[in-house]
């Protein structure tokens, strides 16, 4: 997992323009009335991260595809003039498959971002963007998450959104975002429970952060939308609780004794997200390095999932 989150600079300075390029050459022009993601477990959050992106930017409504009403209880859904993007590392995700098969089958363009060009995904789409970050052995997706990131900015652009060129992680931000970590892991690691809070570009970090330090350190967290802790989740906030907080602290935390860790400032923009995930990443690391857990071998997980 470190030599995997260090290999991140190299790995999507490499890519950035060729995903533009691969994606511009067929979708540019193109105009859809609908767009429909489907993705599990990080890529669920990178597709998140797209549906800001494409409905903040491009004004299309955007769904996040609930595969079981398709493969649990057999319903297709009616689309009209749909974009389908599925999202999945290995590329051998069953549910995501199973809509993309479905989404094509009534008509749609669909579009796989994988990092495995031979994959049952990328061979099922009409195109597909091959991440080519290397082989990822950790359990824990880091580099791929990020270029997934890298991924949803370029297909945005690609589909006529007026953002610049992203601004991508170097290795001095990410050494800047591994001291952060350092300093703050302890407090993680002993907290009753933890909460990862974002809103808008940075909830889908908070989410990614919340899966890290569960899969890796075993720590009880939740992603929550800072404007939705509000609503529930804040009751079980004490002085035993702790937020890791993407943007601006909400309202109320520092007057009920919760303790907070403010994660490394990324200047405003859409593409900060793909530079800001690295401190999550890195606190899962060193909260479990502390508790003694290796963060390459998640209990009870595998690299490749296959859900239906």
């Amino acid at each position: 997992m470190e030599s995997e989150i260090a290999e991140q600079p190299d790995a999507l300075a490499k890519n950035a323009q060729r995903y533009f390029d691969v994606l511009a050459e067929r979708l540019a022009g193109r105009q859809f009335d609908q767009i429909v993601l489907v993705a599990r477990g990080s890529s669920d959050n990178a597709a998140l991260y797209l549906r800001y992106l494409i409905e903040i930017n491009l004004h299309v409504p955007v769904s996040m595809a609930a595969p079981s009403v398709l493969t649990k209880y057999g319903s297709r859904v009616r689309y009209r003039n749909c974009l389908g993007v599925g999202i999945s590392q290995s590329g051998e995700a069953t549910d995501v498959l199973a809509v993309l098969h479905s989404l094509s089958d009534g008509g749609h363009f669909t579009v796989g971002i994988t990092n495995s060009p031979q994959s049952p995904v990328a061979e099922a789409v009409d195109l597909h963007l091959g991440l080519d970050v290397g082989p990822e052995v950790s359990v824990a997706a880091t580099k791929t998450y990020t270029a997934s990131l890298l991924a949803a900015y370029q297909l945005t652009r690609s589909l006529g959104a007026k953002m610049p060129p992203p601004v991508l992680p170097d290795s001095e931000w990410l050494q800047f975002a591994r001291e952060g970590a350092k300093r703050n892991a302890e407090t993680v690691v002993g907290s009753r429970v933890a909460f990862a809070l974002g809103r808008g570009y940075s909830f889908p970090t908070a989410l990614e952060t919340a899966l890290k330090l569960v899969e890796c350190a075993l720590i009880p967290c939740r992603g929550y939308s800072s404007a939705d802790f509000q609503h529930g989740p804040k009751a079980a906030a004490d002085d035993a609780a702790v937020a890791i907080v993407y943007g601006e602290l909400p309202d109320g935390l520092a007057e009920i004794g919760m303790r907070f860790i403010l994660a490394p400032e990324v200047e405003d923009g859409p593409a900060a997200e793909i530079r800001a995930i690295a401190f999550g990443q890195y606190l899962a690391l060193e909260a479990a390095r502390l508790r003694g857990l290796d963060p390459d071998r998640a209990r009870n997980l595998s690299k490749i999932t296959k859900t239906l």
